[in-house]
């Protein structure tokens, strides 16, 4: 359990949020299961919010110490209103934490019922989404994006009573650190596809994975070697603290050179940019293996794979759902599928269902209303909301209604 205690360093603020991750872990499944939840396990949560809240300094930011003498700022933000929303939920009850919601985000009771209304008395052969932004709120560092209880919930409930394959795929991989390590949904509920769905494990808890020539596979273990010593440098170790830090993924490697603070100086960003295509073009002169793709916060480094009409290209959400689909028999040549997604390199997996058939539907979280009418483009019938807090709750009254 957690007690109170001091976070003055990112490693003492991972380890806390790693331990609400077990506690919020316990409490989803005790839910799901109707068993009471036991007093300390609430306290435990309140204990790591104080902990991060006495660490702040003004708003949600907090300056933590990464070695002996350096030190980073750190927006708490997503860490510390997550806490909050569980503790309100588990202390209140649902009712009032919709109200909760609503109080929390602007016209959120329009969007819910909208969606609500086009999608009511479906049941789905496949649900596919995205995770961050998408079914959870954005974090600036996926090691510290622990899934909340209410909004695992929300999930189980809608994968088991209305859904028949389950699966969401994101572009994390699926271990050390990744989607089962910040996630609170029991096991075998969701089909999690991570590495952008070049490996997944399934109902059965089974992990399996999309074949990479020894070749190709060789290449990323030797680039992977190179960026674990680079990173072991106090010149460049920061890389791999900061947002998405190194993440070793199934046929992609990513490593950040940014986050959403802007903690590190652009030219320092720009510079090991620069020293990261040098590395990967040492390793791949012709540029038949790797392909690069700069986010401006991620450095992502993409095995390539052959396509009959594009030749070499970057494995995509698109290729994932033609991988999944063979792999896992979900024909889903027979509908209604429901994509959700957040940006541009999610529509590929709306465009892929939507080409087995029209009997597929989507919600797309996004501001932007140039991506709402992309996916509006592809998807006539397509549901557009601001928040993931959105998604989820209308997927929550969805597993109520009537099928």
């Amino acid at each position: 359990m957690i007690k109170k205690q001091a976070v003055d360093s990112l490693k003492s603020f991972y380890d806390l949020m790693a331990r609400t991750r077990n506690i919020r872990y316990q409490v989803v499944n005790q839910l799901i299961a109707s068993q009471s939840l036991q007093g300390k396990q609430i306290d435990a949560l309140k204990a790591a919010l104080g902990a991060l809240e006495n660490c702040l300094k003004a708003d949600y930011q907090a300056t933590l110490k990464i070695g002996r003498s350096d030190a980073i700022d750190v927006d708490m933000t997503y860490e510390i209103t997550e806490l909050e929303k569980d503790i309100y939920y588990l202390e209140n009850g649902e009712d009032k934490f919709i109200s909760y919601l609503e109080a929390l985000h602007s016209n959120f009771s329009s969007h819910v019922q909208s969606g609500v209304a086009v999608l009511k008395e479906k049941q789905f052969n496949c649900f596919i989404t995205d995770r961050d932004g998408t079914t959870n709120n954005y974090c600036g560092r996926y090691r510290s994006s622990i899934q909340s209880i209410y909004n695992a919930l929300f999930l189980v409930r809608f994968a088991k009573n209305c859904v028949t394959h389950p699966i969401m795929i994101t572009s994390a991989p699926l271990r050390d650190i990744g989607i089962t390590d910040v996630s609170t949904i029991p096991e075998k509920t969701i089909i999690f596809a991570a590495s952008k769905g070049r490996e997944f494990i399934d109902l059965s808890g089974t992990r399996r994975s999309f074949p990479i020539e020894d070749e190709k596979q060789a290449l990323i273990s030797r680039l992977n070697h190179q960026l674990s010593k680079l990173v072991q440098a106090p010149t460049y170790e920061i890389f791999s603290l900061i947002g998405s830090g190194l993440q070793f993924k199934f046929g992609q490697t990513t490593i950040a050179r940014q986050d959403i603070s802007g903690s590190i100086e652009a030219t320092e960003s720009d510079e090991f940019l620069s020293l990261i295509k040098e590395i990967v073009k040492k390793l791949d002169p012709a540029e038949d293996n790797f392909r690069i793709e700069d986010t401006g916060l991620d450095i992502e480094i993409i095995l390539t794979v052959s396509d009959q009409k594009a030749g070499l290209k970057d494995f995509d959400k698109a290729d994932a759902i033609d991988y999944l689909d063979k792999e896992l028999n979900l024909h889903m040549e027979k509908g209604p599928h429901l994509v959700c997604g957040d940006t541009g390199s999610d529509i590929p997996m709306l465009e892929a269902a939507m080409a087995r058939t029209n009997d597929s539907w989507s919600i797309f979280v996004t501001k932007k209303p140039e991506l709402a009418d992309r996916v509006k483009a592809i998807c006539p019938d397509a549901v557009t909301v601001p928040e993931p807090d959105m998604l989820v709750t209308i997927l929550n009254q969805l597993s109520a209604q009537p099928g």
